[in-house]
């Protein structure tokens, strides 16, 4: 080694490879999974006249928040010198985007029970007028 060289340690080709294929799962998950969801969500919510509601402040907080954390994690993993500690980031990585993908879903779920259940009271007063 000579003088006034800063030796860094290289990190695993593994690390490399599993920081790849995580970040490359989940631009298949946001292309293939989120993006269509959210805009087949979003056009129920616009055929219905919003009859089924679509939060979308909620569901862009939560995306950015993913976006957010699943870039921290991918950046852990690309960090670690060990190939092992770099998969378990990348799987974490890949868990919140799927985490993110399936949030749209159950957000409307639960707007739709609760609009659902705003409905019941409003028919059995139609009823109760029709009949008297």
């Amino acid at each position: 080694m000579r003088a006034g060289r800063i030796t860094t340690a290289r990190r695993a080709r593994g690390v490399l490879l599993a920081t790849g294929v995580g970040a490359g799962l989940i631009v298949l998950i946001a292309l293939g999974l989120f993006l269509p969801l959210v805009g087949f969500l979003a056009g129920a919510t616009a055929s219905t006249a919003g009859l089924i509601p679509f939060p979308a402040l909620s569901v862009t907080l939560v995306t950015m928040v993913g976006v957010v954390l699943v870039a921290g994690l991918l950046l852990l993993a690309l960090t670690r010198r060990r190939t092992g500690v770099a998969i378990v980031w990348v799987m974490l990585a890949v868990l919140v985007a799927l985490a993110v993908t399936v949030f749209p879903l159950g957000a409307v779920a639960s707007g739709s029970a609760e609009r659902a259940s705003d409905i019941a009271p409003m028919l059995a007063d139609l009823w109760s007028r029709l009949t008297d």
